[in-house]
């Protein structure tokens, strides 16, 4: 039995957060703030870059009417070098190689603006697993909106639906969207893992495809209770 899988990015396939508070941080400097330490900016991100500008700049006192002229610039900065000290979690490239092998359908759903998320898939080799990408800015609704998410699934076609992520933001999509979220344990949520609604609970990538194979079993034997 086939899946439709869509991913969260930040925090579920990428350890992105120095890059961004890099930027973050770049803009800070630029304003004559002080900089702020990767935790705090950690506990900023979530529902997208701006976000996470919004948040920061409350933090630090700044004027809201500067938001979206700080936006821009702190995404300049991001795009400028997004890659640098950005990684990808132990086992996600086996996970997505056993996906693609089983002939699962791959796509990507984020708050990151589509570009960047292109930008970071192509630079570190994984654009070639997946079949859409729906960034924060493709459509006029973002997460935890179901919409980016089930445009998603509707262009991936038919099969039994996942959303995998790790955010309080991705649990509440996967909830509003009605399909079973997976959600990895180890990357930027809040709140404690029996807080997040989720069917599944990970924290190593690489059992993730054996999981979701026991899942489809699962649906296939009990129809009824399948989504």
């Amino acid at each position: 039995m086939s899946a439709v899988i869509a991913f969260d990015l930040d925090g579920t396939l990428i350890d992105s957060v120095p890059d961004l508070a890099a930027a973050v941080n770049r803009m800070l400097t630029a304003q004559k703030m002080p900089e702020l330490d990767l935790p705090t900016i950690t506990g900023f991100v979530g529902n997208g870059l701006p976000k996470l500008v919004e948040r920061v700049m409350a933090h630090s006192g700044l004027d809201m009417g500067q938001h979206d002229a700080l936006t821009r610039i702190t995404l300049d900065n991001y795009m400028r070098a997004p890659t640098e000290r950005t990684v990808l979690y132990p086992g996600v490239r086996d996970m997505l190689e056993s996906f693609r092998a089983n002939g699962h359908a791959l796509g990507i759903c984020t708050n990151k603006p589509e570009g960047a998320a292109h930008h970071v898939l192509d630079a570190l080799d994984l654009s070639r697993f997946f079949a859409v990408v729906i960034g924060g800015d493709t459509l006029e609704q973002r997460k935890p909106d179901p919409a980016p998410l089930l445009h998603v699934f509707d262009r991936l076609g038919a099969g039994a639906r996942f959303y995998v992520g790790d955010s309080e933001v991705d649990a509440e999509t996967a909830k509003r969207a009605d399909v079973p979220f997976a959600l990895f344990t180890e990357g930027y949520r809040k709140s404690p893992v029996s807080a997040l609604p989720h069917h599944l609970a990970y924290a190593d990538s690489r059992r993730l495809p054996d999981m979701i194979a026991k899942a489809l079993n699962a649906a296939v034997s009990s129809p009824a209770k399948g989504h």
